[in-house]
């Protein structure tokens, strides 16, 4: 724990006994209402009207006002720190998982009070791993709101007409491969190769964890395994070869996905919506009826898959948290927060329940309340249903277990900021692709990226 936020967490601490006393001397009492500025980068019109919802709510069985603050996501580092200099942070902030470990470093978040928060909503109501990416020496710098895991989508029904297991290694999906490969009717797969676009990098970081390579180590740079490493290359490229030609991202994987040409993809949730025929912009082609819910029928989700490496395999997961800040009217904050993660969560959650995944579960008397009624929440945009009607109950099982185990490069190893310089980067991208290109081989390609990425 860093002086600075050892001093943050005694000014919140001295801050509400003082206040409470305040309050206790003027015989004010619970009847005290203040005002809390409350940061969002969720800066979408209706996600801000579900938010303003809460907050309203909120409002109401507390006498408290919530000030909704829209702020852009690309803007939220430069301007929590020099909020944080003029001594003028926002009471609460909603944040991404890059910022956890480095705002609780710098003392931007109020570590002491986020983990009490944790305690007092029930730590055993969180996915484990939610909690684990937010770990700071011991305490919990942040609390978990909700998240979502990558996804290998693919075809069920094909797999179980072939007798293939379902795509949960690298040999299950190489397999699958074998059998179902027949272009140009049908692809085996649809790689990420477009070496400019965040969507390789996302895809290679899953592909990487699930054989258990990581480039970081407490330390900072830890040089990648070459035969660990060799076995990701060596599987992306039989993903490769089983794609068509070109530069390839998220856009061609769900056309091609959506037209019954590919029997797998990578993808976030964010495609369930679309591929139940729920979103005009992205219709679904298998059929001559771009509404069809046929191709979801036919489609199996993998969360969590594994190389031969890593037995027990990683899922690629993205968590979003509520933070109290070191400047924050400590007590009405944490109410704020406690009241966002029970009365006022599904709101929260219904803003996009495909993306939304509950990371906390339930409570101390219903452990599985929230996933509920996160299952019965409406997806769409022109048209809406909730996932329950349009998945069947094992693959729901499978996105919301995702979260138990997610996984991120350097978040146990406390290297998160470093690691995500790295995948920003693109030279993994750029290296992986000159593989695939056949420009050099497995050795040559680990050695390139040790070295490019030594020097970040």
């Amino acid at each position: 724990m860093t002086q600075r936020a050892d001093r943050h967490a005694l000014r919140g601490t001295t801050s509400r006994c003082t206040l409470a006393a305040l309050l206790f001397a003027a015989g004010l009492g619970a009847a005290h209402a203040d005002t809390i500025r409350f940061w969002t980068p969720e800066e979408q019109p209706e996600r801000l009207a579900k938010t303003q919802e809460v907050a309203d709510a909120f409002k109401e069985a507390t006498g408290h006002t919530v000030e909704v603050i829209p702020v852009t996501e690309t803007e939220l580092g430069t301007r929590a720190a020099a909020a944080y200099a003029a001594g003028d942070l926002p009471d609460v902030i909603y944040l991404t998982l890059q910022y956890v470990l480095p705002w609780a470093e710098d003392g931007i978040l109020d570590v002491e009070t986020n983990d009490e928060l944790v305690d007092e909503l029930g730590r055993d109501t969180f996915a484990p791993a939610a909690l684990g990416m937010a770990d700071f020496d011991g305490l919990t710098a942040a609390v978990p709101s909700d998240g979502w895991t990558q996804m290998i989508v693919y075809r069920k029904d094909l797999f179980d007409e072939a007798g293939l297991a379902a795509p949960t290694t690298y040999d299950a999906v190489l397999a699958a491969i074998g059998k179902l490969h027949n272009p140009p009717d049908m692809y085996g797969f649809v790689a990420a190769t477009k070496v400019d676009e965040n969507f390789m990098s996302q895809v290679l970081e899953h592909v990487f964890l699930a054989n258990g390579v990581t480039p970081v180590d407490s330390d900072g740079f830890k040089p990648l395994d070459e035969k660990k490493t060799t076995e990701v290359l060596e599987f992306y490229k039989a993903l490769a070869d089983a794609s068509p030609p070109g530069d390839l991202y998220w856009a061609q994987s769900r056309e091609l996905y959506f037209a019954g040409k590919a029997a797998m993809i990578i993808w976030s949730p964010f495609i369930l919506d679309e591929l139940a025929g729920l979103r005009d912009a992205a219709p679904v082609t298998i059929t001559d009826d771009p509404t069809t819910g046929e191709l979801a029928e036919k489609t199996g989700i993998v969360t969590r898959f594994a190389g031969p490496s890593n037995p027990d395999g990683a899922a690629w997961g993205d968590v979003r948290y509520l933070g109290v800040t070191a400047d924050a009217n400590t007590d009405v904050a944490m109410e704020f927060v406690k009241y966002a993660m029970s009365e006022g969560y599904e709101a929260t959650l219904s803003m996009a329940p495909e993306g939304k995944f509950p990371v906390r579960r339930g409570d101390a008397e219903n452990p599985t309340k929230y996933v509920e009624a996160w299952r019965a929440l409406p997806v769409g945009v022109d048209r809406k249903a909730p996932l329950t009607d349009l998945y069947a109950p094992e693959t729901i099982d499978e996105i919301v277990g995702g979260l138990d185990s997610a996984a991120r490069w350097g978040v146990k190893e406390g290297q998160l900021a470093l690691a995500s310089k790295m995948i920003n980067s693109q030279e993994i991208n750029r290296a992986v692709r000159r593989y695939l290109d056949g420009e050099q081989d497995a050795a040559a390609t680990v050695a390139e990226m040790n070295d490019a990425l030594s020097k970040i």
